[in-house]
């Protein structure tokens, strides 16, 4: 019989931390990421180490455009709508073949 090497298929997701003006931090796992002619972009869900509130949670995907200042990435929320919208419909596109995604 052979052996089965179980690091073969570790899981090892790409998180980020985010910090709030309010000092909250919070925990998401990177998806997908995007980069066009107007910046490069990210889909998030929100990662909990409580199985519970992941449960509870709406599934909404996340979407913040990157930046950088003095060699330091940072995310910010995409302000325009119309660039939004073009960026969600992208990442739909991609995700939807392996994530349950309600386009409403």
């Amino acid at each position: 019989m052979s052996e089965i090497n179980n690091n073969e298929y570790d899981y090892n997701p790409d998180l980020v931390s985010l910090t709030d003006d309010n000092g909250n931090e919070y925990h998401f796992e990177v998806l997908d990421a995007i980069e066009t002619e107007t910046g490069r972009y990210l889909a998030m869900l929100p990662n909990y180490e409580d199985p519970q509130k992941m449960l509870e949670d709406s599934g909404e995907l996340v979407i913040v455009k990157v930046g950088e200042e003095d060699g330091e990435e940072y995310y910010f929320e995409i302000e325009d709508d119309d660039e939004y919208e073009m960026i969600a419909e992208a990442f739909v596109e991609r995700l939807e073949d392996y994530f349950e995604i309600d386009n409403q």
